[in-house]
């Protein structure tokens, strides 16, 4: 995901580990919110009063899903706290986590100057409430300059040791990999089989690969999305800043029109992932990316295509794919810098998908 400067499995049952995170962030909320009313906490007197903590659990990702990047930094678009984030957006990626000097880990710091003083303490009570509304925060990975380097087994245990630290201390559901400088797949693959091992199945695993990635189930990328398919959330590729790439179909088509997200689709849903672990990722705005905006429309004809058999262009699949996820775009605050025109259009044809 370019951090562009102006002039670049359905949602499943959660283990014990993510009711335990949710759980607390949840009640961690309610304090501070009768906290500042002056009213006390009391403990439950019988198992039955109780029995609603048990309840805040993360909620499962919709059949079909809106994601949306949340910029940690300020590079001319919007800036927002998470609760500016409008609800159309079911997947929320924090972007971006930082490397550390020690290969494979990851930490994770609020730009809170650059956010206007948005602070910390915010930030985490931001995001406890918007996974109370049933949306998923992620951590998202890498970015355009953005590196982590996941090279061999050590690397792998620091990834998936350090990612499962910031889900304890913030409450995410999950990670985000878009690492745009390349991955290798065999050690990529054990850093998110640990990391599910130590989350469980609520954990929210999503991927934003280039176009180039996804041409061939043979690169690292695909082969990474393949191997980890058991766990798997969603992939939604980038199909932008690429320049004309080829369909399903072995034809070239050309970046920013309907064609372009129909026929590169095809190749996942025709090598292996399942339709809900496709999603189209768009810019929200001509500002967010190099090349390859579209209009929402165009968003909603492509998704109409794959879904229904409608709205095509010139390039239309074979069968059709009911249970594709959905859409993501780059960014939400690219979005909120033209009124929300991509969510307001996007977001409710996404919800009304078959």
């Amino acid at each position: 995901m370019a951090r562009t400067y102006p002039l670049p499995h359905p949602g499943r049952r959660p283990s014990t580990p993510g009711l335990h995170r949710r759980g607390r962030l949840t009640a961690a909320l309610a304090a501070a919110v009768l906290g500042a009313s002056g009213l006390a906490l009391a403990g439950p007197a019988t198992a039955a009063e109780a029995a609603p903590t048990a309840q805040a659990a993360p909620a499962a990702v919709p059949a079909h899903a809106v994601t949306g990047y949340w910029q940690n930094f300020n590079n001319g678009a919007t800036v927002q706290t998470l609760a500016d984030v409008p609800d159309a957006y079911d997947i929320i990626a924090v972007s971006f986590a930082d490397a550390t000097a020690n290969p494979g880990e990851i930490t994770f710091t609020l730009d809170s100057a650059g956010l206007g003083g948005y602070t910390d303490e915010q930030f985490r009570a931001d995001l406890a409430a918007k996974q109370a509304d049933g949306k998923s925060v992620i951590i998202s990975v890498g970015g355009e300059k953005g590196a982590v380097a996941v090279n061999d087994s050590a690397s792998a245990q620091r990834f998936a040791d350090s990612t499962y630290a910031l889900m304890e201390e913030y409450g995410f559901d999950g990670v985000d990999i878009d690492l745009e400088n390349g991955l290798n797949s065999t050690y990529m693959t054990e850093a998110l089989t640990k990391l599910h091992e130590k989350a469980g199945d609520g954990l929210v695993l999503t991927m934003a690969p280039q176009t180039i990635d996804m041409q061939s189930p043979e690169n690292e990328y695909f082969k990474t999305a393949l191997a980890t398919k058991d766990f798997l959330t969603v992939v939604n590729m980038q199909y932008y800043n690429s320049g004309s790439m080829l369909g399903c179909d072995g034809q070239v088509y050309s970046q920013g029109t309907v064609d372009f997200l129909t026929a590169l689709a095809c190749i996942q849903l025709e090598n292996g992932l399942d339709a809900s672990q496709v999603g189209i990722g768009v810019p929200a705005s001509p500002k967010a990316a190099g090349g390859g905006h579209v209009e929402p429309s165009v968003v909603n004809a492509a998704l109409d295509c794959l879904t229904r058999g409608t709205g095509c262009g010139t390039f239309k699949p074979e069968k059709t794919y009911p249970a594709l996820r959905g859409a993501m775009t780059w960014s939400t605050n690219w979005d909120a810098d033209t009124g929300n025109a991509w969510s307001n259009v996007v977001g409710p044809h996404v919800d009304d998908l078959p």
